[in-house]
Formats: structure tokens, C-alpha cells, sequence
């Protein structure tokens, strides 16, 4: 047995939930920052940053599994609803203390998204995230059929990119970090094109 097979039956055997508590990790954590003073002078801004960037690594996690599976052979689709549903978890907290911590009125809130742009890509990666959360259930794939439940989850592939570049234009200047996680997407995506399999062509005489 190869060192892949022996680990897709050790995954077989590993239920989802682990995932789901592993991911509340980092929200604990940033739970007791904020009460030990370790969010820095600008608490509520950091708060917000790092639910935002928490939520968008779990989609680039979960935007990953396909290629994972297709180039190395590690099967990981099992985990990748509650990878979807973790990142939506932190991306909904991330929206909250923009909303209800920072701005708190909805004229500042209305005002904030039409002076700043990237506000608006956020807040439409974030739209397009909704219906894919609330139809992450084995009663949505039965009610929709399995063909247009991944035609409508397909708008993943145009929500994380828009939260990339969020991240690269919520920066000042054109900061590394944000570029590598555009670039990291951006690759995935490739990754995950139905790109035809090569085929020998016999030559001709």
C-alpha cells in the first residue's frame, strides 16, 4: 500500500467535526487577545483584520482540496463543506465588527462603501458566499439536484478572488502579503481547470 493510500484510509476514519472544532481555534484565541490586551492600540481594527484574514485562508484551504486530491492524490472532499462553513463563520465576524464595533451607523456604513471600493468587492465576495453557506446541506443538494447545486457553488470561484482583492486594496501601497495570497488563488484556480488530458498523438507516415 502507498504512503497515499494509507493515508486516504486513515481520513476515511476521521469524521468532519474535528475540522469544525479545530477551526473555532483561532476565534477563541482572538477572543482572549482582545481581553489580554494583546489586539495592540487599535483592538477593533485588528479584530476586524484578523477574522477577515482568517476567513479568507480557510476558503484558499478549501479552494485547494480539488488540486490536492488531483495532483498528489490525498483525498480531502469530505472535509471541505466544513472548511467552507468555518471560513463563512469567521467572514460573517469580520462583516459584525466592521458593522457593529467600528462604524456602528448605518450612514457611516452606507457612506464607507461608496468612498472606498474595496469595501463594495468585499461586500460582494461576501454576497456571493450566502447562497453556498445556506445550501451546504445534504437537503439543498436533494432539493436542487447535485448538477445545479455545483453549478450554483461554482460562485466560489468569483468570491475569493473578490476576497483577495479586498485584502491587496484594503492595504497601503502594494504590500507582499496580500499579492501572495492573489497569486496563491490564482494558482489554485488554474489548478482546478478541466484542463483535457494529454493525449499522444501517433505520428502519421
Amino acid at each position: 500500500m502507498s504512503p497515499v493510500q494509507s493515508i486516504n484510509g486513515a481520513l476515511r476514519h476521521i469524521p468532519a467535526w474535528p475540522v469544525y472544532l479545530a477551526g473555532a481555534v483561532p476565534a477563541v484565541w482572538f477572543v482572549w487577545l482582545g481581553f489580554t490586551g494583546g489586539l495592540g492600540v487599535e483592538p477593533i481594527e485588528a479584530l476586524e483584520h484578523r477574522l477577515g484574514l482568517t476567513g479568507l485562508q480557510f476558503l484558499i484551504v478549501g479552494l485547494a482540496v480539488t488540486p490536492i486530491r488531483r495532483f498528489i492524490g490525498v483525498n480531502l472532499i469530505r472535509y471541505r463543506r466544513a472548511l467552507g462553513l468555518i471560513a463563512f463563520f469567521y467572514i460573517v465576524l469580520h462583516l459584525c465588527v466592521w458593522l457593529f464595533l467600528d462604524l456602528r451607523n448605518w450612514g457611516l456604513i452606507w457612506a464607507d462603501i461608496l468612498k472606498r471600493p474595496y469595501i463594495a468587492i468585499g461586500m460582494a465576495g461576501f454576497l456571493l458566499l450566502v447562497p453556498l453557506a445556506v445550501t451546504s446541506n445534504a437537503w439543498s443538494i436533494r432539493r436542487l439536484g447535485p448538477v445545479r447545486w455545483r453549478r450554483l457553488h461554482r460562485l466560489v470561484y468569483l468570491a475569493v478572488p473578490l476576497g483577495a482583492v479586498h485584502f491587496v486594496m484594503l492595504v497601503k501601497g502594494w504590500q507582499i502579503e496580500p499579492l501572495i495570497y492573489l497569486g496563491a488563488i490564482a494558482a489554485l484556480l488554474v489548478a482546478r481547470a478541466p484542463w483535457p488530458r494529454w493525449r499522444k498523438i501517433p505520428l502519421q507516415n
